[in-house]
């Protein structure tokens, strides 16, 4: 299996628990990774054969940047979900970072991350 990857996707969104996470936001970070077999576009260097990163990348944003979800861990498994799907892949894996957590300490964010893999194979290339 080949391997796909967004590193480092950010996003200004409003989720979490607290009030002042939903009134004034936070940035979040998404890294996203996506099992495919790319020995076909390997060969044809066509974009056709292979994912567009662009329409992942649009995806990711709009899901981000729209509904607000109070837990992280929703809104990755919202990611992945969104992502089997519309694109043909056999497993995605979705980091969701918070950066500057409502935390009382020093932490530089939290991360969950999420791994789902294709049920549907009639969306698998």
């Amino acid at each position: 299996m080949d391997t796909i990857r967004l590193t480092n996707m950010v996003f200004y969104a409003y989720h979490g628990v607290t009030e002042a996470e939903k009134e004034t936001g936070r940035r979040f970070e998404v890294d996203c990774e996506l099992s495919v077999d790319l020995a076909e576009p390997g060969d044809s260097d066509k974009l056709s054969d292979t994912i567009d990163y662009h329409a992942v990348y649009n995806k990711i944003e709009t899901v981000v940047t729209g509904k607000a979800y109070s837990l992280i861990e929703r809104l990755a498994a919202e990611l992945a979900k969104q992502i089997l799907s519309e694109f043909s892949v056999y497993q995605v894996t979705v980091r969701v970072r918070k950066r500057t957590p409502p935390i009382a300490g020093h932490v530089d964010f939290i991360e969950v991350e999420v791994t789902r893999a294709q049920s549907d194979p009639s969306k698998l290339m």
